[in-house]
């Protein structure tokens, strides 16, 4: 294909529709993430959490034949998998990074045991007729030219990521419990020695995580694919993570920095069609991953030196105020 081609696809209204239809599965677990970093117990099994709800919507829709059971099985899916992460962690006192890691590796293995078992097929579901949930056209708005293509006829999770931002941010900066989770994440004593049970108020946020990564995974699966595939989620719970760190630990924050890792791998989707090495193509939305934590670790740490100097700054004027007197 033509490199001209190429980039008048990169600017038209469809590219930037599929930016929105790719990063739904990033904003969501990203916002999943954010909760309980700021809780101050990171969810690192934000990838099994996706894996498991993507398989589990596909069975038991395919099995049921109606799609809301899907996904309903998957949201219930993936709160119980976190529900695992959080009583290990909080119950048990598991170290949360080598629990997520190992429920990760269980949901890897595990998925794909349960896929033979039940479809025979070890790759995939395309044996089994599951179900799809419904796209949305939006009155009036659809036949705006250019604005109805990139608004309009999306599934229901990208509209629900995009109001679940809103309400995340209005639950972390306009509730008590917003209030008691960010208290409980910077310093979990002193939250506990003014009455909040900071051990409740982490597993509250461990499976409302769980509950914003199931939906992300379902995504996947009844949405923007119409089955399950082996480790389909293919990173995107780690990329989530990063779009947290990324974004200022802030929920608008998050959801662009996952935009920008979306506009990475749907670029990397229309540069799949010129004759460069799919490897290389593929390795896009990892590379900016990897670029963007850089920068962000470098501006992190300049944040750090001016607050430092400042600090220094302010201890010498006290100095010098207290030797004058």
């Amino acid at each position: 294909m033509n490199f001209n081609l190429v980039l008048q696809g990169i600017f038209s209204a469809l590219f930037i529709a599929s930016v929105l239809r790719i990063s739904t599965a990033l904003v969501l677990p990203a916002l999943g993430g954010l909760i309980t970093d700021l809780a101050g117990s990171i969810n690192i099994s934000l990838e099994g959490t996706m894996l498991v709800s993507a398989f589990t919507g596909v069975i038991v829709s395919g099995f049921s034949h109606n799609v809301w059971l899907g996904v309903l099985g998957g949201i219930l899916s993936g709160i119980l998998f976190s529900a695992l992460l959080a009583y290990f962690h909080l119950y048990l006192g598991t170290n949360i990074i080598l629990a997520g890691t190992a429920l990760n590796i269980l949901a890897s293995g595990g998925t794909v045991f349960l896929l033979f078992m039940l479809t025979g097929d070890k790759g995939s579901s395309s044996t089994l007729a599951s179900g799809v949930v419904p796209t949305v056209n939006i009155p009036f708005i659809q036949d705006i030219p250019f604005l109805g293509t990139v608004l309009s006829g999306h599934n229901i999770f990208v509209y629900g990521a995009f109001l679940l931002t809103f309400l995340i941010n209005k639950l972390l900066y306009n509730t008590k419990f917003g209030v008691h989770l960010r208290a409980v994440g910077e310093d979990p004593v002193a939250a506990t020695s003014v009455g909040i049970n900071a051990r409740r108020t982490k597993f509250m946020a461990i499976l409302i995580s769980g509950f914003l990564a199931s939906l992300g995974g379902l995504n996947l699966s009844m949405a923007y694919l119409s089955s399950f595939q082996r480790d389909m989620t293919a990173g995107r719970g780690f990329i989530a993570l990063a779009a947290v760190y990324l974004g200022g630990r802030k929920p608008w924050g998050t959801v662009l920095a996952a935009i920008l890792f979306g506009i990475a791998d749907a670029l990397s989707n229309q540069l799949g069609t010129l004759n460069i090495p799919s490897q290389l193509v593929q390795a896009i939305p990892y590379a900016i991953t990897i670029l963007a934590l850089v920068v962000n670790g470098i501006r992190t740490r300049s944040q750090l030196i001016e607050q430092t100097k400042r600090f220094q700054e302010r201890e010498l004027s006290r100095a010098n105020t207290e030797e004058q007197k």
